[in-house]
């Protein structure tokens, strides 16, 4: 990969990523309430976490990579595991037990606004332009049109469960910075090594948590974990870190506003749910955001990991 000014094709192929993180992550929340009805949160998250982590090293080690071994890399993936998988994960699954969902996909509007600021600050190549920041206001007025304004109603009810899920939130947007630290691997290496790290951080807390041997889930909660385990955490860390890598944390940020919208869609083709005018100025509103937003980068990121061939 060249780094540069995006030509038209890497442009297509970053909004292409973007939308498919969108997907795979809004399509995880049905898959979620699946889960934890059933399973407690930190046992869902270990659960998916042992799944990704043995994909991913197989398919790292069968494509001839090879996990760093320096006490340094491991510390980096055990920061990241923490911050971009075992926390929000269980975080966000425990809100999600008691609050609404379309309350919940609003508080996760912090991760993108969060992620600005954070970038502002930690990153010298993501600077706050005016133009970025209304992409972003933009997306949140997206989320917003598109829950309606009435979820906000219950803001407070649940006051505990919805600082979970903002913390959750918090929690991405600290790991979309600390992801440029990532040592300089390939992106499935790098994948591989978080997915390890989260498994090898979490396994215990579940395990001496929750006791979940004493659980009989069904079979819809057991497929509900595999799917979680290989899609929205597997597959999508290695998006994810492509991303990060090629547009930077605060364009990969914008993912979260298409989390609600997939998540509508979803239930229509699905569900069979019925599909309200709102939905389509919510999308035109996100889009245009993530376009503006897009727009308010000014120079491209440095590379800070290792190219994947």
């Amino acid at each position: 990969m060249t780094i540069g000014q995006p030509s038209g094709a890497s442009t297509a192929m970053r909004i292409g990523g973007l939308l498919t993180l969108g997907l795979l992550w809004g399509g995880s929340f049905m898959v979620l309430k699946i889960a934890v009805t059933e399973v407690p949160p930190a046992s869902t998250t270990a659960g998916r976490l042992v799944i990704a982590a043995i994909v991913l090293v197989v398919l790292a080690y069968a494509g001839g990579h090879r996990l760093p071994l320096t006490l340094h890399a491991w510390r980096q993936y055990f920061i990241m595991g923490a911050f971009a998988a075992a926390l929000p994960f269980t975080l966000i699954g425990w809100g999600e037990v008691a609050i609404d969902s379309g309350l919940a996909a609003i508080l996760m509007a912090v991760t993108p606004l969060s992620t600005l600021i954070l970038a502002h600050l930690f990153v010298s190549d993501e600077p706050l332009a005016l133009p970025r920041l209304l992409g972003i206001l933009l997306g949140l007025a997206g989320v917003i049109v598109l829950i309606g304004p009435a979820a906000l109603s219950g803001l407070g009810d649940q006051a505990i469960r919805q600082a979970a899920v903002a913390l959750g939130a918090v929690c991405y947007a600290g790991a979309n910075i600390y992801a440029r630290r990532l040592p300089k691997e390939s992106d499935m290496t790098n994948s591989a090594g978080i997915m390890m790290a989260a498994a090898i951080l979490w396994t215990p807390v579940a395990l001496i948590g929750e006791q979940p041997w004493t659980i009989e889930p069904s079979m819809a909660a057991i497929m509900a974990i595999i799917v979680l385990g290989l899609l929205p955490t597997a597959l999508a860390t290695l998006i994810y870190l492509r991303l990060i890598r090629a547009a930077g944390p605060t364009f990969v940020s914008l993912s979260n506003y298409l989390v609600p919208l997939f998540g509508v869609f979803l239930g229509v083709l699905i569900l069979d749910e019925s599909l309200h005018s709102n939905a389509a100025i919510a999308l035109v509103l996100v889009l245009a955001g993530i376009a503006l937003a897009r727009r308010g980068r000014s120079v491209s990121p440095s590379p800070t990991q290792g190219e994947s061939p």
